[in-house]
């Protein structure tokens, strides 16, 4: 017989975007250091299958998989904080959930049965999640969205119902806020979430409250009485760093608390290395400016594995990083030059992106540091621009371009992929997951990853057109890295330029707080030699 699984759920009340996640991945964290294997899962509450389709700017970036599951960004914190590899069955949504229900009741395997929220739909959450946590010690099952959303109450049903037959552990995150005008933290807001819990069905044995400073004794005390729970199992989530929490946490002995939920053993939570990564991101002895062009710049979360995998790499170096966010629009409007945007930054990153607005500017930020040896780093569409621009400019093929965005260009330097021509259906339109890759013997790419076999994660349907390449190899541009039939360029640098590389992949998908990852810590590398040396 396996070893019994045990269940901890995460769920939020008052407001969204309080860091549900990011607590999931701390107590997460926390559990693995005393020796327990875990299985997350994040539940999202929409009716999309996944967050394939969903406009950056709505809902953050989109994080893919080994698998190629195109997931919440949360899990790529799960990976992050949890140095683990998921797959899309650790996300899972109301459209998925539906849809393996209709799917099931289409092929009579409910015998005739009305088919009903309770129990298909329940049954079929808890199903899942007893599927993922098959001999794990834990499933941490965040649930997404706030109580007393009509969109995440099957959820919350189906963890009530879970809590009858299985060893299961609540844990409540709640706003706590301190009102300028009396400078006193008010839990008003967590008692109203909390027993809005209680009218589902579900008492949570703790109380994680998200504040501004550290929770004080009398809101604890405020909050035990009001919320009926110990006063010891109502936890300071306050402001911090992200990679602080698991420490503040530790401080606070959560992960104790809940191993005592369920009469298990306490085996030490000693998080050295983590401790190391932290210090490494405040004590900083140095301070450099990377530049990133899109046209998603104005929301953090856009961008938001580009940005943890630069403090991985800066950490590592002791070094700040002050990111300068650039509207490329602006440049190809002429609202901003390329010298006055571009003089006073270290390195410059084009990251990702689809369609045609902002390209042009993308293009000139790249000549611009191919001409002044400012470091680059080109992730998936800045790899295609890098190209178009070269051809461009060092090739003098005028009017190179992507078909993407030019469909009619004379000179087709990016084209769409073979194997996605005629192709519209939903989850057959991009090169999606873990592919991997080959790296040219003596090449930066091979010196940075340090061997010849690499896999890289990619999200895309245009590549590098073949009957260019020795064209664009014939005037000095270095297609370093490429598929294992070598039909497909992966990786592109300039022998000449002090850092110039770039990847059909999106390698900041991979990087994590103890392993930071190559590219990126090459480029801050790059970028403090540019500055200090």
């Amino acid at each position: 017989m396996g070893k019994k699984t045990k269940y901890i759920f995460i769920t939020g009340g008052v407001m969204s975007g309080l860091g549900k996640g990011i607590l999931t991945v701390s107590i997460g964290k926390l559990l693995q250091a005393q020796n327990y294997s875990l299985a997350p899962l994040k539940i999202d509450p929409y009716l999309n299958i996944d967050a394939g389709t969903m406009n950056p700017i709505e809902h953050g970036e989109v994080f893919v998989l080994d698998d190629g599951g195109e997931v919440d960004m949360d899990l790529g914190n799960y990976e992050r904080f949890l140095e683990m590899t998921l797959t899309r069955k650790n996300n899972l949504t109301t459209g998925k959930i539906y849809k393996h229900v209709i799917d099931k009741e289409r092929k009579g395997d409910y015998l005739g049965k009305t088919v009903q929220i309770i129990p298909h739909i329940t049954c079929a959450i808890q199903e899942h999640i007893k599927k993922i946590g098959k001999d794990k010690d834990f499933v941490l099952i965040e649930v997404g969205g706030t109580v007393g959303d009509i969109e995440s109450i099957p959820f919350l049903e189906a963890a009530r119902e879970l809590s009858v037959t299985e060893d299961v552990c609540f844990v409540h995150l709640v706003l706590v806020p301190t009102l300028d005008v009396v400078g006193e933290q008010k839990t008003k807001p967590a008692q109203h979430s909390v027993r809005s819990l209680g009218d589902i069905g579900i008492r949570p044995n703790m109380v994680v409250c998200r504040c501004k400073d550290p929770l004080t004794d009398r809101t604890k005390r405020k909050i035990s009485l009001f919320c009926n729970v110990k006063e010891e199992d109502v936890i300071s989530d306050h402001d911090a760093n992200i990679y602080e929490l698991p420490l503040i946490l530790k401080d606070q002995q959560i992960a104790e608390k809940i191993i005592d939920c369920f009469g298990m053993k306490h085996n030490g939570s000693e998080l050295d290395e983590w401790q190391t990564f932290v210090d490494g991101l405040k004590d900083t002895d140095k301070k450099i400016t990377i530049a990133m062009t899109g046209k998603y710049t104005q929301l953090h979360d856009s961008y938001v594995s580009i940005n943890e995998a630069l403090n991985h790499a800066r950490s590592r170096y002791n070094c700040e990083i002050e990111m300068k966010f650039i509207e490329t629009t602006d440049i190809e409007e002429k609202k901003i030059d390329i010298k006055t945007a571009l003089n006073d930054v270290d390195a410059l990153i084009v990251p990702g992106g689809f369609g045609s607005r902002g390209t042009e500017g993308k293009i000139e930020c790249i000549r611009y540091a191919r001409e002044n040896s400012i470091p680059f780093l080109g992730l998936c569409l800045g790899f295609q621009l890098a190209c178009v621009e070269f051809a461009r400019n060092v090739c003098n093929l005028k009017d190179a371009a992507s078909t993407e965005i030019n469909p009619d260009t004379k000179n087709p330097i990016i084209d769409i992929m073979a194997a996605q021509k005629n192709i519209d259906s939903k989850g057959a339109t991009m090169r999606l997951g873990a592919w991997p890759a080959i790296l040219k013997k003596g090449s930066l790419a091979e010196k940075l990853y340090g061997k010849k076999e690499i896999s890289e994660r990619h999200r895309h349907r245009y590549e590098v057109n073949n009957d260019y390449i020795s064209e664009l190899e014939k005037n000095g541009l270095v297609f370093s890295g490429k598929s294992p039939d070598q039909k497909l360029m992966e990786f592109l640098e300039l022998n000449s330029h002090p850092y110039f590389i770039a990847t059909q992949a999106h390698p900041e998908l991979k990087s994590k707080p103890l392993n930071p990852h190559p590219l990126f810590l090459g480029l801050v590398d790059a970028a403090i030699n540019k500055k200090y040396k």
